[in-house]
């Protein structure tokens, strides 16, 4: 088989997956978000599928497959207009990581939920003054004097964390004190969305979404011995475990969002007629489409070469083209959304055709989870060579 070309198996989940979200659709998506209502059904019938856990290991009740099978059911939930943020967050960063990282008895406890999709868990890293740079995260762990078992306390704020009011846990990004330096380190926690101490506040946004932004306060959160997922010592290793995955489920969402807006754009122009023929047939609309059709395709290989590296246990690699593949791919939907408007003319930006608020929710690729800024550094100074810029 060509290595451009997808397995099988790879090409029936996608075929499945399409099909499955065709029978919901963008019009019943936009609708539960307008309404304030959530995608749960969808969420749970992909759960029933198996293609919520497809990456985490059989055993948890997953399907035992890659994170490039999760980026599949990812990319085409969005490409038949039902984006789903929390697949993002739950499987394919708390799964991953805790798959990686977590005790037997953790897998045993967290996983099968999050695989059947009834207990979804969200991931906290973003903080108000730390932003991209994670080594400035305040959110402190230091032991509970009160615990008889090693117990913690967690304080802090974040911000920008996804679907809080719909997850059971939060994986949360803080850090403890080495008692050896004295500097901070960081350590990732699961905690209870119902904790004692914990308050969560909702943001609001332009994004037509289900699936709403937070403020999280902790205030002496109280969390026993075994909330502690990975090694106290295991550092940025055991957190990079779960952003790569971040960056080509954000690639795939990116891509899937991108094949729906030019789906849409082109069947309007097939059948659009405004002189003698359909506006297809202008290349003032025709080549744009085309372009996007181009980037497109470009940003979805580059996806799959990071899945394929990530998968193979090359994180050095995936991480090179993880970060490319998530620029590609925001870039592709920035510029697909855009032009899906402008074919569609004033049509563009009426809610009947859902065209406009395509442009909010790829424009958010730009920024999250990464800016596209911060890749560019990364890529100057990793892939090229160049001296460090901030």
């Amino acid at each position: 088989m060509s290595t451009y070309q997808e397995s099988e198996e790879r090409q029936e989940l996608r075929k499945a997956v399409a099909g499955l979200a065709g029978k919901f659709g963008r019009d019943w998506f936009t609708e539960r978000a307008r309404a304030g209502e959530k995608t749960t059904d969808l969420w749970l019938e992909i759960g029933r599928h198996g293609f919520l856990g497809i990456n985490i290991p059989e055993e948890y009740g997953g399907g035992g497959g890659g994170i490039g099978d999760i980026a599949a059911v990812c990319e085409e939930l969005a490409a038949q207009g039902c984006p789903l943020l929390l697949m993002v967050v739950s499987p394919a960063i708390c799964g991953t990581i805790i798959s990686r990282y977590g005790t037997e008895e953790q897998k045993q406890r967290w996983l099968p939920g999050i695989c059947d999709g009834t207990s979804t868990m969200a991931f906290a890293i973003t903080e108000p003054d730390a932003g991209t740079n994670t080594h400035n995260i305040t959110t402190t762990a230091r032991r509970d004097p009160q615990s008889s078992e090693g117990g913690w306390v967690l304080t802090g704020r974040k911000i920008y964390i996804s679907g809080v009011d719909e997850a059971d846990n939060m994986l949360v990004v803080a850090r403890t004190e080495d008692a050896k330096t004295g500097r901070l380190k960081p350590c990732l926690f699961v905690v209870p969305t119902d904790a004692t101490g914990l308050e969560a506040r909702p943001i609001p946004m332009e994004i037509v979404s289900p699936e709403l932004q937070f403020q999280v306060f902790l205030d002496d959160v109280r969390l026993p011995a075994d909330a502690l997922v990975g090694d106290e010592d295991g550092g940025l290793v055991q957190l990079f475990a779960g952003l790569n995955p971040e960056r080509i489920m954000a690639a795939s969402f990116s891509t899937g969002l991108a094949r729906f807006a030019l789906e849409k754009a082109t069947s309007y122009a097939k059948e659009r007629t405004v002189f003698k023929a359909p506006i297809g047939s202008h290349q003032a609309i025709a080549h744009p489409l085309a372009q996007s059709h181009i980037e497109i395709e470009m940003a979805r290989l580059m996806t799959q070469k990071a899945a394929a590296l990530y998968d193979a246990g090359d994180d050095l690699g995936a991480g090179e083209a993880a970060n490319m593949a998530k620029y590609a791919a925001a870039e592709a939907a920035c510029d697909a959304a855009d032009r899906a408007v402008q074919t569609h003319g004033g049509n563009g930006i009426t809610q009947e055709y859902g065209m406009a608020g395509l442009l909010v929710a790829t424009r958010a690729g730009r920024i999250a989870p990464v800016s596209r800024e911060m890749i560019l550094n990364f890529v100057a100074m990793h892939s090229l060579g160049l001296p460090k810029s901030y």
